[in-house]
């Protein structure tokens, strides 16, 4: 289905794995972050081979929710496509778009325009969202986003997909008229967590999954889940495995790993080998969070596309 899609190519095939980063492109820690260097740090990773960037959909600041960060405090979407415009191959990948939050031929309209304006360079996560306050503050029942979760999936994808499609939803009737502009190849959808489903619903409605940070082994029992409901449900054709991590590069290269909040801190030497564990496991695409870095995110970054990029290179 993505043959010829160009960033699709480049991220995902099957037993391969390569790398991208989490924005915002900082050690921020518990703090906000500054988002200084953000387009420079993008241009350097998409000079080393860095294949996406991903950016999260968080409307509103809850301090009980412990993100500083609010996502990357901009709108995901504006500031991706940002980003999109001052590189050159690197893609921009949503982690996620809360389809409850969004009505969905708005979803579909911003996302054909991403699309129409850097072709091939959008990964498309979605999710039911999960943050409280954002869900209460636009007015919208937080207990039935499973539900509101697949019908704006089905609608934004009549609408994309469909020449002059017939809906009826909740959201409101389409009739006589059609999405413009709308994409001539479909984006690829990757399904974030479970959005409320189960993994027969995932199987048969995701291109690809992606699912929380784990260890090595408790990341496998999952991905073997996946490949099996994808069997089970007649699919044939890869689907991607993809999963965010957070690093804390050691300065010293041999450092042996030790857990931290959703990742590890690590040398690079033993990073590589876990990546290369990560690889045989199924993992198809892992992007670094450098939020809880001890070193400066550019020193990290190069320090990356130095020594460990070129293991896990882009695939085409």
């Amino acid at each position: 289905m993505f043959d010829n899609h160009a960033s699709y190519q480049r991220m995902y095939r099957e037993g391969e794995l390569t790398l991208g980063l989490h924005v915002p492109l900082e050690n921020f820690k518990r703090q906000t972050p500054t988002l200084v260097k953000q387009v420079e740090l993008a241009q350097k990773a998409d000079q080393y081979g860095f294949t996406s960037l991903w950016l999260r959909d968080v409307l509103l600041k809850d301090p009980y929710f412990l993100d500083p960060a609010v996502g990357q405090i901009y709108d995901m979407l504006i500031y991706g496509t940002h980003l999109l415009s001052q590189t050159k191959q690197i893609a921009l990948g949503t982690s996620a778009l809360v389809l409850p939050l969004r009505h969905p031929l708005r979803s579909a309209k911003e996302l054909a325009t991403i699309e129409a304006l850097f072709p091939e360079r959008l990964i498309l996560g979605i999710s039911s969202g999960d943050r409280q306050a954002d869900f209460s503050g636009l007015g919208i029942d937080h207990p039935s986003r499973g539900k509101q979760f697949k019908e704006a999936l089905r609608v934004m994808e009549q609408a994309l997909y469909t020449d002059y499609p017939t809906i009826q939803s909740d959201y409101g009737d389409v009739t006589g008229a059609t999405l413009v502009p709308r994409p001539k190849k479909r984006i690829p959808t990757m399904i974030t967590g479970f959005a409320q489903q189960d993994m027969d619903w995932l199987a048969t409605n995701g291109d690809g999954w992606m699912y929380y940070p784990q260890g090595p082994f408790e990341q496998a029992e999952a991905i073997q889940d996946w490949r099996n409901a994808s069997q089970d449900a007649g699919t044939t054709r890869f689907r991607p495995f993809s999963m965010p991590m957070h690093l804390d590069l050691s300065a010293d290269p041999d450092e042996a790993p030790t857990p931290i909040r959703l990742g590890f801190r690590i040398g690079r030497n033993r990073l590589i080998e876990l990546l290369h564990l990560y690889r045989e496991l199924g993992v198809n695409h892992l992007f670094f969070a450098l939020f809880d870095s001890e070193r400066p995110a550019e020193d990290v970054i190069d320090e990356l596309g130095t020594y460990v990029l070129p293991q896990f290179p882009p695939l085409n």
